[in-house]
């Protein structure tokens, strides 16, 4: 019984371990990734730039996130719905 529950931890610990950082993330894996609810068209790079963006500026309306890019634009909403 104790070399069940000695297994059983490590393999929690394992799972644990290799998987936090998917869960912290807020871009998904799998066949559509999404930045926290957008869907993103490839790498979601835009996205954290508008996000990243945002946070620096202090913007806290959405109709102030502006741009070219439409994940930028996503990404920059993303952070003001916060």
């Amino acid at each position: 019984m104790k070399n069940i529950l000695i297994i059983v931890g490590i393999i929690l610990f394992a799972f644990f371990y290799f998987f936090k950082d998917e869960e912290l993330s807020s871009v998904s894996s799998g066949s559509q990734k999404t930045y926290k609810g957008y869907e993103c068209t490839d790498d979601c790079s835009g996205h954290e730039a508008g996000y990243e963006w945002a946070q620096r500026k202090g913007i806290t309306d959405p109709d102030d996130c502006g741009g070219n890019s439409n994940s930028f634009i996503e990404g920059c909403k993303s952070y003001v719905g916060e």
